[in-house]
């Protein structure tokens, strides 16, 4: 036990000596992935709320499912309830939507309507919500199949476009992540390197002595991945402060503003999945940027 404190308290103070000796060079690499892990860690929480609106909004668009002449809502609307995939059903007889559609008109004579037009040419109606906005088209393909049933209408783009958005906003956030990722893999390796360079006769005096590469090189990898834990540390920060800022904001502002803060909120499993994802983040860019950077030494 005394031997492994012994080999611990030397790999603390041989990597604390190496960060004294990067001077501004840890700010360079530490600034880089507290920039990477902050955009990528917005990405991420905006990426989660998005896809829970985008649910949300999906959810509340509606199947029009037109009924055949003779046959009333309250024949089908609970067959249409007991599908899986539907969340709710709202019925329109044809008297109703005709009453709705005189007055939308600004017609004086509901009575004198129906006589013009030889009767109500209209039919009964089901609305229909989905569960999900994946469930829309199956949905509406169900509803077409039911007996009784003459035609179905829903806002088949509205749905395409809820889809498209959420995956460009991904595609975007993958691509500026991949870009970030590799810049903060080169800062971290070259300022290794530069530690390295600067204790080149320490090491070379502990390899006289017998000392192995892996014992040598430990402490410099140890010090890419505390570039990359204090880099998550400060953009987690920055995050809880910024989102904490835009909701005050946001409190204070239009309805509609406040309808996206409370409707779009991160769920438990997310609040707690975010920080431990970015350290875990942050330490794989920077064990990944020292490896790198001591690869070449250690070969010498």
């Amino acid at each position: 036990m005394l031997r492994f404190f012994t080999k611990l308290d030397y790999l603390l103070r041989e990597t604390m000596l190496g960060l004294r000796r990067g001077g501004w060079m840890n700010w360079a690499a530490i600034s880089t992935v507290t920039v990477l892990l902050f955009l990528f860690g917005v990405s991420l929480q905006a990426s989660w709320q998005l896809e829970g609106l985008l649910n949300q909004f999906g959810s509340q668009l509606e199947v029009s499912a037109y009924l055949e002449t003779g046959v009333s809502v309250d024949m089908l609307k609970p067959v249409v309830e007991k599908l899986p995939s539907v969340a709710a059903v709202e019925g329109t007889s044809k008297e109703e939507a005709w009453s709705h559609l005189v007055k939308e008109l600004g017609l004086s004579s509901l009575k004198d309507a129906t006589n013009q037009l030889e009767g109500n040419p209209l039919v009964d109606e089901l609305k229909v919500k989905a569960k999900s906005s994946e469930q829309v088209p199956a949905l509406a393909q169900t509803l077409k199949q039911l007996q009784g049933v003459e035609d179905v209408r829903y806002v088949d783009e509205a749905v395409q476009r809820i889809a498209q958005l959420n995956q460009g906003f991904n595609s975007v956030s993958l691509m500026i992540t991949g870009m970030l990722t590799i810049t903060a893999i080169a800062v971290i390796s070259t300022t290794i390197r530069l530690i390295v360079l600067a204790r080149r006769r320490e090491i070379e005096v502990m390899q006289l002595v017998g000392a192995t590469r892996g014992w040598i090189y430990l402490p410099f990898v140890l010090q890419g991945i505390t570039f990359g834990v204090v880099g998550a540390t400060i953009a987690g920060g920055l995050i809880y402060g910024v989102q904490r800022a835009i909701a005050h904001l946001l409190s204070e502002q239009a309805d509609f503003l406040q309808f996206l803060t409370h409707n779009a909120p991160l769920k438990p499993m997310e609040v707690i999945l975010l920080p431990t994802i970015l350290l875990s983040f942050g330490a794989s860019v920077g064990l990944m940027g020292s490896l790198f950077a001591v690869r070449r030494f250690a070969k010498t």
